[in-house]
């Protein structure tokens, strides 16, 4: 797009880049105590996953360490590591969910 200035000079339209936010991992951490099928179900309630899926991230959480559930902006990563800490907590349960930048 140009636009022509009253002197007759031409001044060029620059666009805008917009940088992408950066982008988080939601992981769950392994622990000796909480039922797996506790973390089937938050998978399922807090990430919208299938059970096939969340019992295969459950089983890899359990055999190698972190899983990730989702990846997300900032601020709703950090809402859904508020909300399954929160609810572990409440059904008293040492699930730990972490977030880290993908």
């Amino acid at each position: 797009m140009a636009i022509r200035h009253r002197e007759g000079s031409v001044l060029e339209a620059k666009k805008a880049k917009v940088k992408t936010p950066p982008m988080f991992k939601v992981l769950l951490l392994n622990d000796d105590y909480t039922p797996m099928d506790f973390v089937v179900l938050v998978l399922q309630k807090f990430f919208s996953l299938s059970r096939e899926k969340a019992t295969q991230i459950m089983l890899k959480v359990h055999r190698d360490g972190p899983g990730v559930c989702g990846v997300y902006p900032r601020d709703m990563a950090a809402t859904k590591v508020e909300q399954v800490s929160a609810y572990a907590r409440q059904h008293q349960h040492p699930l730990c969910c972490v977030m880290e930048e993908n």
